[in-house]
């Protein structure tokens, strides 16, 4: 094992003491030898009340300081930080705790009102620190031995997944090469500041954001939640680095088109990035022309710790893959899943330093996710280019067949999301008698009452062969969602559920 995460900031405040690392919620800033300092307090406060090496640190918590820095400070100690959201349901985070059986749950109080509400469920002891106000809350650990691989550093448990929690373990090698990729990718540097929104809790905010800063000595303002006008101040106010998903910027977009503003206009902004969802080349030139930069785009996901392929792309050019494997990485495809009919397209392999070291106590799930060779399967459909660029199209469980064509749900949205009222859509497949589906498609849209689904049949008419084009198309104000932006598409249907009726009686 390399040097474990935390040693990224020790050695950035070595180098670098007095520049800043953070700028907080709160308007505070914090130098690199303020981070590391409060990392080591932290480390105290956590040994004086049990914790150790391999035991779990729950974090439930929201972007701030605090977040980070128990992040770091299990790392210290040589525990494995689990940081869950701190909007999770009561029932979804005793479903996690009961799993990953944490000694000690810290809640980020300070910066959380659904942090400081689940402390007081578990009656948790407050504390003022010089990073901010936590809570800790001390759990019984089972008796016995623990089955924790060596160098485990993160335990993420995945958006969406039913039944049993899925643990995502995550080395300190994984997120210290996940960091560099992102890094690198993005010629971070000192003076740079990453926007940070993204949710520490989740891999794209972790490693893509976290530890590619605290790797590049770059600076992070964070932000507990998305705002699109704290978002247009941060961009005008100095921030030079913006890794996001689609929603984001179709929201500041949005946000700004409503007050004359067209296009962004004298900020530091130099890399501005879309993750989590295919782009359309006409949605691309649309926000490009925003920015006044190129927006890159990449491929990755939790077990693959965030990235897995990337893109440097100039300005205007009409590629909307995820790029190519990152340094280090490997692609390919499995083309026997899927139909005969689209022999190029396959389930998305991915093998290297970035994969997991397993599903926490499920080696079951592992086996079948991880072969023998290292190669990790995805879940997701794509394609390789002539370029060796990755292509995805969809995921596999989401594929749907109408008439015996195959439709890719990012095909259909990318139709859809070209529409100027459109801000960003989603779209599923839903069985019919005989064993057809129909395709259904939620637009988001800032009118739903008003707009005219009849109008966007028409519009995507021009852009869709038939067997494509939705059966129902529902206007909402706002898609369900997870904290990083990610659609939740396996709710559409029991949140519209009155809405999908009230079209069939008609």
């Amino acid at each position: 094992m390399t040097d474990p995460i935390h040693t990224l900031v020790t050695d950035r405040a070595a180098e670098m003491p007095d520049t800043t690392a953070i700028l907080d919620c709160d308007g505070r800033e914090v130098t690199w030898a303020a981070h590391r300092d409060a990392i080591e307090a932290a480390a105290g406060l956590l040994r004086a009340r049990g914790l150790r090496a391999g035991d779990r640190l729950a974090i439930v918590a929201e972007n701030c300081h605090a977040t980070a820095v128990l992040v770091f400070a299990a790392s210290h100690l040589g525990a494995v930080s689990v940081p869950v959201n701190a909007r999770m349901t009561g029932a979804e985070l005793g479903r996690i705790l009961d799993h990953a059986t944490p000694r000690l749950v810290a809640f980020t109080t300070g910066i959380s009102a659904e942090a400081a509400a689940h402390a007081g469920t578990f009656g948790a002891e407050t504390l003022t620190t010089d990073f901010g106000d936590i809570a800790l809350a001390a759990l019984p650990v089972p008796a016995g031995g623990d089955d924790l691989p060596d160098g485990v550093a993160v335990i993420l448990y995945t958006t969406g997944t039913t039944g049993a929690p899925k643990g995502v373990m995550l080395s300190h090698d994984n997120l210290r090469f996940a960091g560099n990729a992102s890094a690198n990718m993005r010629d971070m540097a000192p003076g740079d500041r990453i926007y940070g929104v993204l949710p520490l809790t989740h891999v794209f905010g972790l490693a893509s954001m976290l530890m590619a800063a605290s790797t590049a000595g770059a600076a992070i303002q964070f932000e507990a939640r998305f705002h699109p006008d704290r978002l247009y101040e941060a961009l005008m106010g100095g921030v030079t680095v913006f890794p996001a998903v689609p929603q984001m910027h179709a929201l500041l977009m949005a946000w700004t088109r409503d007050r004359g503003i067209e296009r962004l206009e004298g900020s530091r902004l130099r890399y501005v990035s879309s993750g989590a969802a295919p782009l359309d080349p006409a949605w691309k030139r649309k926000a490009e022309a925003f920015y006044g930069l190129a927006l890159q785009n990449g491929y990755g996901m939790t077990e693959s710790t965030a990235g897995s392929t990337g893109t440097r792309n100039a300005v205007g050019l009409d590629d909307v893959s995820v790029g190519s494997a990152l340094p280090g990485t490997e692609i390919a495809l499995d083309t026997s899943v899927g139909s005969e009919g689209d022999r190029e397209v396959g389930e998305i392999l991915t093998r290297g330093p970035h994969v997991m070291l397993g599903y926490y106590r499920n080696p079951e799930e592992t086996a079948r996710t991880v072969d023998a060779d290292g190669w990790l399967r995805t879940g997701d459909l794509g394609r390789i280019d002539a370029e060796g660029r990755l292509h995805v199209v969809g995921r596999c469980k989401e594929l749907i067949i109408r008439g015996g064509f195959n439709v890719y749900p990012p095909e259909v949205e990318a139709a859809l999301n070209d529409h100027p009222e459109v801000i960003q859509s989603a779209v599923i497949g839903r069985g019919l008698p005989g064993g057809d589906e129909e395709v259904l498609a939620f637009v988001q849209c800032v009118a739903p009452e008003t707009f005219d689904t009849a109008a966007l049949r028409d519009f995507v008419a021009g852009r869709l062969v038939a067997y494509k084009r939705p059966t129902r198309i529902v206007a909402v104000a706002q898609l369900p969602a997870a904290p990083t932006g990610k659609l939740l598409k396996n709710r559409l249907t029991e949140v519209f559920a009155d809405r999908l009726a009230e079209m069939e009686r008609e």
